[in-house]
């Protein structure tokens, strides 16, 4: 056979959720509804599993640089402050989509979770559920928060 050799494949990766377009970042965060404390509800789920991963809030900065850089960034109420997921426990939410409920009050980031999502070293936030009557904890830390945070 002649010809040219076909070049090497490639892994399929995940589409970056990043809009160059300022005036296409600017469409969408104009139209979510921001509560009174200029916040918006983030539900955050895995992109390819439908995993839902943890739930935040955002505020319009942090939808913009979300939008802009493709790596998820929330607002920390407790902190009053931007929070870069996996700032300092690497565990990085990269954006694939970010939708905006039909009413403008809530936003789905459909993300690629690099690690796990919780706090606690878990997957998912949502570990707790009844079983048998009793509040359980239905999945375990796949890492020590300690080793995360370096605490």
């Amino acid at each position: 056979m002649t010809g040219t050799p076909a070049p090497p494949e490639t892994p399929p990766q995940a589409p970056t959720g990043a809009v160059a377009d300022p005036a296409a970042r600017a469409l969408l965060l104009d139209a979510i509804r921001f509560d009174s404390h200029g916040l918006v509800t983030c539900v955050a789920q895995q992109h390819d599993t439908g995993e839902v991963l943890m739930v935040a809030w955002m505020n319009r900065a942090a939808v913009a640089e979300t939008l802009t850089t493709g790596t998820v960034c929330y607002w920390s109420r407790s902190r009053a402050a931007l929070w870069r997921k996996g700032e300092s426990s690497g565990q990085v939410q990269r954006l694939v989509d970010l939708r905006l409920d039909c009413d403008g009050d809530t936003v789905l980031a459909l993300v690629d979770q690099t690690g796990v999502a919780c706090h606690t070293g878990r997957r998912t936030c949502f570990y707790r559920a009844l079983r048998d009557g009793e509040l359980a904890t239905i999945a375990a830390p796949e890492v020590d928060p300690e080793v995360l945070y370096g605490r």
